[in-house]
């Protein structure tokens, strides 16, 4: 007999949930969180469906991994610190107890490595495919949250990281042939995000603007730039790329308008280039500057000389 629904909080999200005072054991329906003087509270939700945010064979370690994960890029985005998440887990018929327990051993793994605990949340089932939504709280200083609506002309446009990854590990997942080493770097790209936490809390007060890349970049800079009210130019040639990226067809594309790099953009003022090339040294990743905030509306994307090009899709859609 399977897990009922007391059985699965007691045995496998309590654990979860030590730690954490005002998490009460999970034994009310609420949570209480307390939240120090001079911070905010930064709140975040996404969702993941089997099938279409990750494939149905994923281990189940990776895919709470990747749940968690996708929410701690959005708080990095805002320049947050992780404080606790709740989550919602609609199980289908075909999840069994052995796929809950490995699941629940990946939420323990990620939340230990990130500093956060589960704080609550619901169970139920469901006879389509397996859901799984995740409610992140995080916490920033007052007024210093990094926001989409700040960019200004003169601006240099930055990224974290390495761009496409993700999009070509998921083409391989669907029979792209690499080589097995290029294969194993693609996919792990694709499963387990990268949230830039540390980026974001060295980013409060110097960028302008910033978001996570998990729509594609084409369409996630495009987000700032409709909220600041400004256009940009973005060189694609100085785009970044993976070594292992560089080699295969269609990279450049899948960097542009692939989704699930969660990688950092932002904006920041040229005067300030400097420093921004600072960060590099204490982080584990690369900043590339990749565009210019420019006066007037839309996104021009270039080729590296000048050249104007076309791209025909603006990144993910979730409908």
């Amino acid at each position: 007999m399977s897990l009922g629904e007391f059985e699965l909080i007691d045995r496998l999200l309590k654990p979860l949930a030590r730690g954490f005072p005002g998490a009460l054991d999970l034994t009310d329906d609420a949570a209480l969180v307390e939240v120090p003087d001079g911070l905010e509270l930064v709140v975040a939700k996404d969702a993941i469906v089997a099938g279409v945010h990750f494939l149905e064979e994923d281990p189940p370690e990776l895919v709470a991994g990747k749940l968690l994960r996708v929410n701690l890029s959005d708080l990095a985005a805002m320049g947050a610190d992780p404080l606790g998440y709740l989550t919602v887990l609609a199980r289908s018929r075909d999840i069994d107890d052995t796929w809950l327990k490995r699941f629940a051993a990946g939420l323990m793994a990620d939340q230990k490595r990130f500093g956060c605990h589960l704080l609550g949340g619901d169970t139920v089932s469901t006879p389509g495919p397996l859901v799984l939504s995740l409610t992140i709280l995080g916490t920033v200083p007052k007024g210093r949250a990094l926001l989409r609506r700040g960019a200004r002309p003169g601006d240099d446009v930055w990224v974290s990281g390495t761009l496409g990854d993700a999009a070509l590990g998921l083409r391989v997942l669907r029979g792209l042939a690499v080589p097995e080493d290029e294969a194993i770097t693609l996919v792990d790209r694709y499963r387990t995000p990268r949230p830039r936490l540390e980026l974001g809390r060295h980013l409060r007060g110097l960028a302008t603007a910033a978001i996570d890349v998990s729509d594609g970049l084409v369409a996630d800079l495009g987000h700032i730039l409709e909220t600041s009210g400004v256009g940009a130019i973005l060189d694609a040639s100085l785009v970044p790329l993976s070594p292992v990226a560089a080699g295969i067809p269609g990279a450049r594309e899948a960097a542009l308008t692939g989704g699930d790099d969660y990688e950092i953009l932002f904006t920041a003022p040229a005067d300030r280039r400097a420093e921004v090339e600072a960060l590099r040294a204490g982080l584990d990743h690369r900043l590339t500057r990749i565009g210019t905030i420019r006066i007037g509306q839309g996104l021009e994307v270039e080729d590296g000389a000048g050249n104007r090009l076309v791209v025909d899709r603006g990144g993910w859609r979730h409908f």
